[in-house]
């Protein structure tokens, strides 16, 4: 299988799809690995480590014409979508239930689609999507701390406070790999935490290991109001199966939020589970709304490139190797959990998360093969 590996585009986006080390293995076993010019330098490897490891470095205009498998980290450009064609595979972050437009380009070029975010699990984990999430999640807090303070626009508060003085209070809005990691940090600082889900099996298990240190919360509308008010910092941290994420934080808790108080919704890229929030970027990444601070950037991994692409290719090569060694087709039908990755093939919607999210039809993916 020939398996192509662009650079990716999307602003301050550093992360790499493959690393020298997997696209050695691959090569060792037969397949060709093509990747674009300097596509890994923002993680550390340079061109040469890849010409080592028995890949061809291209420019961009061999990447996607010709490739059987494009692995990438984020959602393809208009421009990336006009170079895929029916029979390739995408497999990459894709987050379609927010993105109409991309989900009706990725139907009209028939190309078959691999959603990171999909992959699931027969006990519900998302195995590709998880370590993105820990460092998503850990870094939510680490730059909403950082944004309280008045040198960048915040009340001018440290959440941990000092002897004779109130800590500051942190409000996680949802308990799974996300708001855990989010947990983890706003609890070592020294914050009052608040942790809201719907599941108190999880809740039960948040109190657990953090020996009941902080606010497990069941999440309805006025637990999640009560806690937003009183609350410095608040972290959306939901995620659905393929859907768009619910509005759990309406604009109205926002407005009565006080000045100079943050919001960082790390589901922006699902749409966001906060009214208020619309995607930023690592170069533009806040703005105020109701003077409450608002961070909204759709690769908050992406800061962190060395450790995200380390952390996400541990989760992406499996898969890599299975559709390299079996075709796409006999991979996806061997492993349930890829089935549950596939989001588009051959100009069919087969995620019922994205369908149900955009009001589109959908088909099972078991259809298509015969």
């Amino acid at each position: 299988m020939r398996i192509g590996v662009p650079k990716e585009v999307k602003d301050q986006e550093y992360r790499v799809g493959l690393t020298p080390d997997g696209a050695r293995i691959l090569v060792e076993r037969g397949h060709a690995v093509v990747i674009e010019s300097t596509a890994g330098e923002g993680s550390g490897f340079g061109d040469e480590a890849y010409l080592a490891a028995g890949a061809q470095v291209v420019g961009r205009e061999s990447i996607f014409g010709g490739n059987d498998l494009v692995v990438k980290v984020k959602d393809p450009t208009e421009d990336e979508v006009a170079l895929l064609g029916r029979d390739q595979v995408l497999y990459t972050y894709l987050h379609l239930a927010a993105a109409p437009e991309l989900t009706a380009k990725l139907l009209d070029c028939e190309v078959r689609t691999i959603a990171y975010e999909t992959i699931q699990n027969e006990d519900g984990s998302f195995p590709v999507l998880a370590p993105m999430s820990e460092v998503a999640g850990r870094l939510a807090t680490q730059i909403g701390v950082t944004l309280l303070q008045k040198n960048r626009g915040g009340k001018g508060l440290l959440v941990g406070g000092v002897p004779g003085v109130m800590r500051g209070r942190v409000t996680v809005v949802g308990g799974g790999i996300v708001g855990i990691n989010a947990l983890r940090v706003a609890h070592a600082l020294g914050a009052e935490v608040d942790v809201l889900d719907i599941d108190l099996r999880r809740l039960a298990y948040i109190y657990d290991i953090f020996h009941g240190e902080l606010n497990t919360l069941f999440s309805n509308p006025f637990n999640i109001e009560r806690s937003v008010l009183e609350s410095d910092l608040v972290i959306g941290a939901v995620y659905t199966h393929g859907r768009r994420a619910p509005t759990l934080v309406t604009e109205q808790m926002v407005k009565k939020m006080e000045t100079g108080s943050v919001v960082v919704d790390v589901a922006v890229d699902q749409g966001g589970c906060v009214e208020t929030i619309r995607p930023t970027t690592h170069s533009d990444p806040v703005y105020k709304l109701h003077d409450v601070i608002h961070y909204g950037v759709s690769n908050m991994p992406g800061a962190v490139p060395r450790t995200s692409t380390f952390a996400l290719t541990n989760a992406t090569f499996p898969f890599i190797e299975a559709i390299a060694q079996f075709g796409v087709e006999a991979a996806i039908r061997a492993d349930p959990a890829l089935a549950k990755g596939v989001n588009t093939w051959d100009g069919h919607l087969v995620c019922e998360g994205v369908g149900e999210s955009l009001g589109l039809p959908w088909e099972s993916i078991e259809k298509f093969f015969h």
